[in-house]
């Protein structure tokens, strides 16, 4: 059974910076593609940034281009995303998933508020 546990959320003021950390276990991490979602409260879940395996392509929401950016290091079995510039509508729960074909292992969410 593959296990993910965030870490890193927490309250910041809008222009902050925050580094939020999923790690995973119970399987071989670097099998497994990454990703960072979010859902506001009202919201539908989003995808934020994804990380292939072997880290070779990224992606992310248009909203958050240019201001985040996702990493991993499998010695640590753990993927990161950066989070520079935060604005308010940034705030959410923010959730790491592992990804394998159509296998998915989601975290419990770490929480993300941006107020002044």
């Amino acid at each position: 059974q593959v296990q993910v546990v965030e870490s890193g959320g927490g309250s910041v003021q809008p222009g902050g910076s925050l580094r939020l950390s999923c790690t995973s276990s119970g399987s071989i991490f670097s099998n497994y593609a990454m990703g960072w979602y979010r859902q506001a409260p009202g919201k539908q879940r989003e995808l934020v940034a994804h990380i292939t395996s072997g880290a070779k392509l990224t992606n992310y929401a248009d909203s958050v281009k240019g201001r985040f950016t996702i990493s991993r290091d499998d010695r640590k079995n753990t993927v990161y995303l950066q989070m520079n510039s935060l604005r308010a509508e940034d705030t959410a729960v923010y959730y790491c998933v592992a990804l394998r074909g159509s296998l998915a292992y989601w975290g419990q969410g770490t929480q993300v508020t941006v107020s002044s």
